[in-house]
């Protein structure tokens, strides 16, 4: 089941912000998360805050129901508009994410982005994206998408392998992915992205090249692969503690991600963040790149977060409670952190040095800079960005992000 929430200060019960933080965020890029936590299964390796009907039944009743999500979360959009005030911002980014939010009608998440576009506007060039799973959505389905906004989207392709998606409880066939990515630039779609995971126990070096194949050759602009992550508490877990599945160890990992970054390059794909490549500036998902050089964001929906101007803040999570909230005019925080100046500082470091750009060596400090120019000796930071100020991976440093990132902000 989903993880539990951070610990943190009671939210205001009208989600009311400090004044400081509202006119720290005046005038700063604004985005929103829209989250749908409900799903026809579940995912043997998930721990997302995601529920299915089996989960829901009994547990919240109506107010637990996908039918009036999309009101529900417009209720929330409404009470963004009041906490957020006059602010002339435009809306950059919206993302629809989950979960599966194509479980909802199409008309409900068109809904959805209407609100955010009543209460706040959109900017000309918003990036509008949702997440899809393959079997989930049809030529219609997308068609109906794009006139209502939406212009990006991303699919849960995993992989190209039927044994792997079996493993990873995926439903869809292999080639329906690549069927959708041709759905949805018929539909009008600009940008497309395939997320892939490797990893996955029983998955061979060979089965994780045709999965790249597969994805490159359907024509997306951009491909997300991630290490398969082994969570406590997910069915996946348990089967490989039963010794039904084998783990797959780090070795193997490092090796599919330097096939990854060889095919994907080879293909035209240029890496902008650890786990992320794409054909153009224009193909990368901006929403993430504002999450991840500390823009503001509003997280509508059970689970989801936000940030406001130094101020982090968490929803309650199970959709029940979350849409009683809401009913009864409340704020469905669950609980706030104001971060301090060097938590806001650690986690710039921790953020962009996984990003092509890296960081700049003045958010270091003397600890920090002294191991970063160890990873520089080691080959983990390229010399000639360095030498600019700046500490960027090189492809052994990708590799070993995680200590390398770890040893910089201690």
């Amino acid at each position: 089941m989903p993880s539990v929430l951070p610990d943190g200060e009671p939210m205001p019960e009208d989600g009311a912000l400090p004044a400081s933080a509202l006119e720290e965020a005046a005038g700063r890029p604004l985005a929103f998360y829209l989250h749908v936590p409900y799903c026809a299964t579940r995912c043997g390796y998930c721990d997302f805050n995601t529920y299915t009907a089996t989960e829901l039944r009994g547990s919240g009743g109506v107010l637990a129901s996908r039918d009036n999500y999309a009101a529900t979360v417009t209720e929330e959009i409404r009470l963004a508009r009041k906490v957020l005030g006059d602010d002339p911002r435009q809306v950059r980014t919206v993302f629809v994410g989950g979960g599966t939010p194509t479980l909802l009608a199409a008309s409900d998440l068109v809904r959805m982005l209407a609100a955010v576009r009543e209460e706040f506007g959109l900017a000309d060039d918003a990036e509008i994206t949702t997440e899809a799973n393959p079997e989930s959505v049809d030529p219609a389905y997308l068609a109906e998408l794009r006139e209502g906004g939406f212009n990006r989207v991303s699919f849960g392709m995993q992989s190209a392998r039927q044994h792997v998606l079996k493993v990873l409880d995926r439903t869809h066939t292999p080639g329906r992915p690549e069927a959708c990515v041709a759905e949805a630039r018929a539909a009008g779609f600009d940008h497309v992205n395939l997320d892939l995971i490797y990893g996955t126990p029983g998955e061979s070096d060979d089965d994780w090249r045709a999965s790249l194949a597969a994805a490159v050759g359907a024509g997306p602009d951009h491909i997300s692969a991630y290490a398969l992550i082994v969570e406590e508490g997910t069915q996946l877990a348990r089967r490989i503690r039963r010794g039904e599945v084998p783990m797959t160890d780090d070795d193997v990992h490092a090796d599919r991600y330097l096939i990854a970054d060889s095919v994907l390059a080879e293909a035209g794909f240029d890496w902008y963040e650890v786990s992320n490549w794409s054909t153009s500036q224009a193909g990368r998902c901006l929403h993430n790149e504002l999450y991840w050089r500390g823009a503001d964001w509003w997280g509508a929906g059970p689970g989801a977060h936000s940030h406001v101007g130094g101020v982090r803040w968490w929803n309650v999570k199970h959709p029940g409670a979350y849409a009683a909230a809401l009913a009864e005019g409340r704020s469905p925080g669950a609980g706030r952190e104001v971060l301090a100046p060097e938590d806001r500082r650690v986690e710039r470091v921790l953020l962009e040095l996984r990003l092509r750009e890296g960081c700049e060596l003045s958010l270091l400090r003397p600890a920090g800079l002294a191991a970063a120019g160890r990873a520089l000796s080691e080959g983990l930071l390229e010399a000639g960005a360095y030498g600019e100020g700046r500490a960027v991976l090189t492809l052994r440093g990708r590799l070993l992000a995680d200590a390398v990132v770890r040893d910089l902000v201690d």
